[in-house]
């Protein structure tokens, strides 16, 4: 139990720091570096603690439940591959957070960087630990989410603002692949389980499936670790600020691919599908990108392409997929993590202290950086791949394993020369880093003169040097074991043990190695002057930049295509707009439904009752009287219109309904009223309204007919079916059945509405709040044009004069209603749980109250006697609903689970009460509040018009009289 809640603290332990960062002011540098180190160092502590219990249970697991029922919770599981991967997220990370603190500048936000910072490494984390799919990937986006923040963290910079952008579209769409995968994986396996996914895997490959959702994973992860073709993201985010490089290209963003590679492969690898896939793209991407590195005139451009290129490495290793290659794929991962994080800290430095990172500027700081410059010659050699380094081990171990037999194809057979010729140009990058920025002439044009950093700052980089050395010599006693466990936690315990030295006698892989470095060296120095003095980028290709044709695709997708799209099917008439959405819905309709709605089940034997039908045939009769009327006579059409909302409340209370019918009744009057209010404001009705020139108006008008009628009367069928075939098994029956005892309510409806799915009516009153809101910002602004504000024309005269004529009912007898509804609002509130009515029902009575006081009264009386804040309404309402939901956290049941029972007091007896009432209580508010608010806005202009018309007047007199 102590080892579950670990792993949860482990998790939540950055979201909380993040959380703490950025609640801190804009000034308190310390204080956030603090809380963000301090929270790395408790991860490092707690993943220590873990260390002991995981060797001997080999995996640890801990599960909240989620969605029992789609068979999802909230699972996470750690082994030693994920442990080791979590101590890499952390150990780097402290290491971040201190160079950060001396990094950024005084004028930076620096809270809100680690708490961006922080954020993401809670991400990261929980994408590492995730023992269930769908979880891993809401993680995995939450990554390329916080990433974007942080790559976009100096919001000034347009370039920054890009990156972030480019980064955010690529890894969110490959995402978008990865969650169609593991949907695809969880259906074929039966779980979204990991450990039964990793367990499953000669079904999945047996599966028809198998190819569609191989491709669709390694689209996300090759998104994600920036493999051929989608690498242009990587360079482009290299306008971040180098802490954030530093971290992203080490140990966290980049390494999310390649780890899910080693991850799954138990469950799609070991097919020839994935080997060509997997290998041919890593192989790709470790080529290109060294070549591209060693023609970057920018540092943090030259570092990028060479993770691009490393990354590429990592997976062509899981590509192939033996033990030795999975086990140099972890260990590469790794060494790679921790030489590419202090190169890119010593980047930052030259960067931060002379100016400028172009290396073209840069030459001969090892005279005034003599500390730093030896530390970056280290991390080079590392990457390069020099002996007595930690990157030499395991690119000697991916020579050995693209050197040995595995399947005999072309590929395979063409793995070593590639493998070699990269590894020269791994060298050649390597060695221009070193010599082209701490060699040669004293450089005479950089923005600041050269010196070392704030020792702080350059502590991290030699942390991490000190562990290239001793890795290097030492490989077996530092990292032996635990890359040991982290293969079987992988491949499986019955995995022989592979031994890790630094010398294995002179074999294929080291001539590879020795070729490796002789030929690099020699490139160099022959092409030095030349790539120097030449573009950037390599000859014949470097024209061609991904990023073009990112940019080509982005603006034909967003610009040039919807465009054309728009001009060929767009309008702005509303008419035009809702006839393609019929259209539309009707073609679906019948795709999705066919002939086969009919086939459901035998019909009822129904006798139609003659009143019913005499009844729908006034309905019918309101609906077409109103949309013909609707040309002519506006107010006519609404009385019309009502006219066939009250049919079917009638019809609700015939099949008894009578919440239903309730309900219907009051939201009819309340949007009668307000459509009341907002006609003055319809534009002026013309005889004829040119949505199209393609027909004459009366073939207009007989085409939308016939779409009318054939739109309703495919709704009239379908409403027929459901009503006249029984379903079976019957949702209905169980809430009939179950609505008392366990929601302690006999009005089915609000028991369902306020307990069985409450969490949809929190939404909905979210909505209505947002609706509010909405129409209040929109018309607080509205200004009448001149000829609808001053004298009425022939519409505003009939609308005018309805008012009038609808306006007959004494005043007085309308405020005098207004205590009464009072009542009966608070009566309908207080039967609801057990009989029609409830918190909506009684908030829509409440608002017609007060409507009625506006159309009995000017605004100016009304508001002066009774004060209405219905935007603190809904917020309260919210506010209550949202805390009778956490009210059942805090007796450990899920969110806005209800609880009944009898009360007794005084005087009274027993009384049922349920903590439904609270919610419903937040329902009332709410609509209260959002229909009132849409009232007073549309009342307001009203009264804006009133004055206008007054001074319009007043001008017509003074004009008279002189």
């Amino acid at each position: 139990m102590i080892e579950q809640n670990l792993i949860q603290i482990l998790v939540l332990l950055p979201f909380l720091a993040a959380l703490a960062a950025a609640t801190l002011p804009v000034d308190a540098r310390n204080a956030a570096a603090w809380i963000s180190g301090l929270a790395m160092v408790a991860g490092l502590v707690i993943l220590g603690a873990l260390a002991g219990p995981l060797a001997d249970a080999g995996i640890l697991r801990t599960v909240v439940p989620w969605v029992p029922s789609l068979r999802l919770n909230v699972s996470l599981r750690m082994d030693a591959f994920s442990w080791l991967m979590a101590v890499l997220v952390l150990a780097i990370g402290v290491l971040v957070v201190i160079y950060a603190r001396y990094y950024l500048s005084k004028s930076d936000p620096v809270p809100r960087f680690y708490a961006f910072l922080m954020a993401f490494a809670g991400a990261m984390l929980g994408m590492i630990l995730s023992g269930n799919v769908i979880l891993l990937v809401v993680f995995w986006e939450l990554t390329s989410i916080t990433s974007f923040l942080l790559i976009g963290y100096w919001t000034q910079n347009p370039a920054a603002r890009d990156g972030a952008r480019m980064s955010l579209i690529v890894t969110a769409g490959g995402g978008v692949c990865l969650l169609a995968s593991m949907l695809v994986l969880g259906k074929i396996v039966g779980s979204y389980d990991l450990d039964r996914i990793l367990a499953s895997g000669e079904m999945i490959r047996s599966h028809p499936w198998y190819l569609p959702t191989l491709i669709l994973f390694l689209l996300g992860v090759f998104t994600k670790s920036a493999q051929f073709p989608f690498h242009f993201w990587l360079p482009g985010a290299m306008a971040a600020p180098t802490p954030v490089s530093s971290y992203l290209h080490s140990a966290t963003m980049v390494k999310a691919g390649v780890f899910l590679l080693v991850r799954f492969f138990p469950a799609l690898g070991g097919s020839e599908a994935w080997f060509y896939l997997v290998t041919g793209t890593g192989m790709v991407t470790l080529l290109f990108a060294a070549v591209v590195a060693l023609f970057r005139h920018d540092l943090k451009g030259l570092l990028a392409y060479s993770t691009i290129s490393n990354l590429g490495l990592i997976t062509a290793l899981a590509g192939i997929g033996s033990d030795g290659a999975i086990l140099a794929a972890i260990f590469h991962i790794v060494n790679h993590a921790v030489f590419k994080a202090s190169l890119f800290m010593a980047a930052g430095i030259i960067d931060h202290e002379t100016g400028t990172r172009d290396m073209r500027r840069l030459s001969g700081l090892y005279r005034a950086m003599p500390v730093t410059g030896t530390l970056a010659i280290v991390a080079s050699a590392a990457m390069a791949g020099v002996p007595l380094l930690n990157g030499f081990i395991s690119k000697e171990m991916f020579f050995t394993e693209t050197a040995d037999w595995h399947n005999g194809t072309w590929l395979d057979n063409a793995l070593p020369y590639i493998a070699t010729v990269a590894g020269v140009f791994f060298v050649a990058y390597s060695l221009r880093f070193i010599h082209a920025v701490f060699f040669g002439p004293p450089a005479t044009d950089l923005p600041h003169p050269p010196h070392e950093p704030n020792a702080w700052m350059r502590r991290p980089v030699e942390v991490l040097v000190l562990v290239c050395l001793v890795v290097g010599i030492f490989p077996a006693q530092t990292l032996g074991g635990v890359l040991d466990a982290a293969l079987r936690a992988v491949m499986g315990p019955d995995v022989p043990q592979h031994d890790i030295a630094l010398w294995h006698g002179v074999n294929t892989a080291l001539i590879m190695s020795l070729v490796a470095l002789a030929g690099g060296t020699l490139l160099y120095l022959l092409f030095a002057r030349r790539i120097e003095a030449g573009p950037e980028g390599p000859p014949l290709i470097h024209r061609i930049r991904g990023q073009k044709v990112y940019e080509w695709l982005l603006l034909r997708l967003s610009w040039t295509w919807p465009r054309r799209l728009h001009r060929l099917l767009g309008t702005e008439k509303l008419q035009p707009q809702l006839r393609l959405i019929v259209v539309l819905s009707l073609l679906f309709a019948v795709g999705a439904v066919g002939t086969a709605l009919w086939s459901v089940a035998p019909a009822l034997t129904n006798t139609l009752n003659p009143a019913f039908a005499l009844m729908w045939l006034v309905g019918g009769t309101c609906a077409m009287g109103a949309a013909w009327q609707a040309k002519y006579h506006r107010f006519a059409a609404l009385l019309l219109l009502g006219g066939a909302g009250l049919i079917t409340t009638l019809t609700f209370a015939w099949f008894s309904a009578p919440d239903l019918a309730v309900t219907q009744l009051l939201v009819e009057i309340v949007t009668t009223v307000l459509l009341l209010l907002g006609l003055r404001w319809l534009p002026r009705r013309r005889e004829e309204i040119p949505d199209d020139n393609l027909l004459p108006a009366k073939l207009r008008r007989f085409r939308d007919l016939v779409i009318a009628m054939v739109v309703g009367t495919g709704m009239a069928a379908m409403a027929y079916v459901v009503m006249t075939r029984p379903l079976v098994p019957n949702i209905g029956d169980w809430f009939l059945r179950n609505s008392y005892y366990e929601g302690g309510g006999t009005n089915v409806v609000n028991v369902i509405l306020v307990d069985f799915r409450a969490f949809d009516t929190f939404g909905e009153i979210t909505v209505l709040a947002v609706v509010g809101l909405t129409v209040y910002a929109l018309l607080r602004r509205f200004r009448p044009a001149p000829e609808s504000a001053g004298i009425p024309d022939q519409q505003q005269g009939e609308t005018a004069r309805a008012l009038r004529d609808y306006m007959m009912v004494p005043s007085a007898i309308m405020r005098w209603m207004f205590p009464a509804m009072i009542v009966v609002s608070a009566y309908f509130f207080l039967r609801g749980h057990d009989l029609p009515g409830g918190g909506f029902s009684a908030g829509v009575t409440l608002a017609i109250a007060l409507l009625l006081q506006y159309l009995a009264s000017n605004v100016r009386w009304i508001e002066a006697r009774i004060t209405i804040l219905p935007i603190r309404w809904m917020g309260v309402g919210l506010v209550i609903a949202g805390a009778t939901g956490v009210g059942a956290w805090l007796w450990g049941y899920p969110f806005l689970t209800a609880h009944a029972r009898y009360v007794e007091l005084p005087l009274i007896g027993q009384v049922p009460m349920a903590t439904a009432m609270l919610f419903d209580t937040g329902v009332f508010a709410v609509v209260v509040g959002g229909t009132v608010i849409m009232l007073i806005a549309i009342a307001h202009q009203s009264l804006r018009s009133a004055r206008l018309r007054e001074q319009e007047e007043e001008k017509a007199q003074e004009t008279e009289a002189a």
